[in-house]
């Protein structure tokens, strides 16, 4: 299965593989559903209170004909479809795509949906990294967010060599709820990009626990995890 390294915003790579065709088509339909219920509503609500004028139906179709970007710009790479789906649109490098990324992959949008998405769906298939034609445009592709990218203890254990020498001792004060704290940290920062709760967690466990270290946040954070279990596995 091809994969693509995603870089997270501590510098971290992980390892997803590229959205499938059918979960891409099925991410579009949900949000062709959410865009047809929107239109419906809305339409149904200027009628009923009188002000339906080619002003106020252009006011409506503005914000539909910019959902997939609107979107995509607020939900980090993500619309209520590709949420549905666990996807997500990434660049090519790892890196989060701009919003100069997502405009060019908005642009073409209307090339790759005509014919019933036939553009779309023959590049999906033909192209390496399952790229579309905005997507050949922008430098992205749409990945599955089905790792998780936090091991779990048994995990951790397993991959531990005889010989690991724990970092940080300190961590073996700890408990399993602590651990489990850092874990859902570590879950948000790599499917939403929200790095706030890995700062000040990591903050917090260097002053509980009086540990001085320049590790970045995460790489702190996974090294509390093996040394964790390294020295609960030991007793």
């Amino acid at each position: 299965m091809q994969t693509i390294n995603v870089r997270t915003t501590q510098n971290v790579l992980i390892d997803y593989p590229i959205a499938g065709l059918f979960d891409r088509i099925f991410a579009f339909l949900i949000d062709l559903i959410i865009f047809i219920a929107y239109l419906i509503l809305a339409f149904y609500v200027t009628s009923r209170l009188g002000i339906v004028s080619d002003w106020v139906s252009v006011l409506i179709y503005i914000p539909a004909f910019f959902y997939t970007l609107i979107f995509e710009i607020a939900m980090n790479g993500q619309t209520p479809g590709k949420r549905a789906k666990d996807l997500k649109v990434v660049r090519l490098d790892g890196n989060s795509p701009t919003i100069a990324n997502y405009i060019m992959r908005f642009i073409l949008w209307p090339i790759d949906v005509i014919l019933s998405g036939s553009i779309a769906i023959t590049f999906i298939l033909l192209t390496k990294n399952g790229q579309r034609l905005g997507d050949l445009a922008a430098g992205t592709t749409v990945v599955k967010l089905t790792k998780r990218g936090v091991l779990t203890g048994q995990e951790i254990v397993q991959n531990l060599t005889e010989d690991y020498q724990p970092l940080f001792p300190q961590v073996i004060h700890m408990t399993d709820k602590d651990i489990g704290v850092i874990k859902e940290a570590l879950h948000l920062n790599v499917t939403l990009g929200n790095d706030k709760p890995v700062y000040a967690l990591a903050a917090k466990i260097m002053s509980l626990h009086g540990i001085q270290t320049d590790m970045p946040p995460v790489k702190f954070l996974y090294t509390v995890l093996k040394d964790y279990h390294h020295l609960t596995s030991a007793m």
